[in-house]
Order: structure tokens, then C-alpha cells, then sequence
């Protein structure tokens, strides 16, 4: 049982303020790595997740791309911090939580992309003219602050 899984059974579905990181990754072409996830089904997102305890935001970032892709990260760079009234949630089983996001953004990983099955139903690169209708709003306002003030210095390299 994780650390969110525990907390939950002491307090039930009452607010919880939880901390997460999730990764724009770009891949040479400049394209976008996105999630089509299972829960919630058919949106596409980020690779991300939430911090365990000890864990640093670049740890779980590192650690959620892994997990969730077979790729492993070797260098993060900072977009932005999230957090708020906007980044309030309401789980379909009555679990309500504020998120503190960390987003980073990388085009330096390695390995082969693979699909984890319990979390994922596939893996697709974007480039940002075509990124899908059907994404986590949240993640949304990562992306569009990362094409906004970073992509072009990633392209440029």
C-alpha cells in the first residue's frame, strides 16, 4: 500500500494536499510525448505522478516516466509550479485533493517506450499543431506555458 493509500484510510475522502511532478518530453523531431491514460479513460496527458515519502519532485518525476514509459530521464529543467484553487480535484470515488505540480521538461532520456498496462493504454508523440482535444486540463496549462517560453530554446540545440 502507498503513501496516498494510507493516508486515505486515515482520513477517508476529506481534502488531502498532495504533491506531484509530471514531464513535457521532446523528442528530436519536437514532438511531445503523451499518454492516452486509463483512468481517466481516453484523456491524454503527461507522463507524471505523485511523490512518495523521501522522494525529491525531480525524484518522482524521474521515477513516474519510468514507470509509466520504460524511459528513463537524465535531465530535468523546470517549467513551472502549479498549485491552487485550480488545482483542486474530485475523484470519481469522492476523494477530494489540491495537487502541488511540479512540471519539468526534457529532450535528454533513453530507453525503449513501453506501455504499463495498469495506468496506461498507449503512448503517442505530438507535435504541438496537433496535439489531441481529449486532454487533462491541468496538463493542458503545462504544455501550453512550455511551447509558450521553452520550446524554441529546445529546438534551437
Amino acid at each position: 500500500m502507498g503513501y496516498v493509500e494510507e493516508l486515505r484510510n486515515i482520513v477517508g475522502h476529506r481534502p488531502l494536499i498532495l504533491v506531484g511532478a509530471v514531464v513535457v518530453l521532446v523528442d528530436p523531431n519536437g514532438r511531445l510525448l503523451l499518454e492516452e491514460r486509463k483512468f481517466p479513460e481516453g484523456l491524454w496527458g503527461l507522463p507524471g505522478g505523485l511523490m512518495e515519502l523521501g522522494e525529491s519532485t525531480e525524484d518522482t518525476a524521474k521515477r513516474e516516466v519510468l514507470e509509466e514509459t520504460g524511459i528513463s530521464v537524465e535531465e530535468l529543467k523546470l517549467i513551472n509550479v502549479y498549485s491552487g484553487p485550480s488545482q483542486f480535484v474530485v475523484a470519481k470515488n469522492g476523494d477530494e485533493y489540491y495537487v502541488v505540480t511540479t512540471a519539468y521538461y526534457s529532450d535528454m532520456y533513453s530507453g525503449e517506450l513501453t506501455v504499463d498496462q495498469e495506468e496506461s493504454i498507449s503512448f503517442k508523440f505530438f507535435s504541438p499543431e496537433e496535439l489531441p482535444d481529449r486532454l487533462v486540463g491541468s496538463h493542458r496549462r503545462v504544455i501550453k506555458e512550455f511551447l509558450k517560453h521553452y520550446y524554441s530554446s529546445v529546438l534551437a540545440k
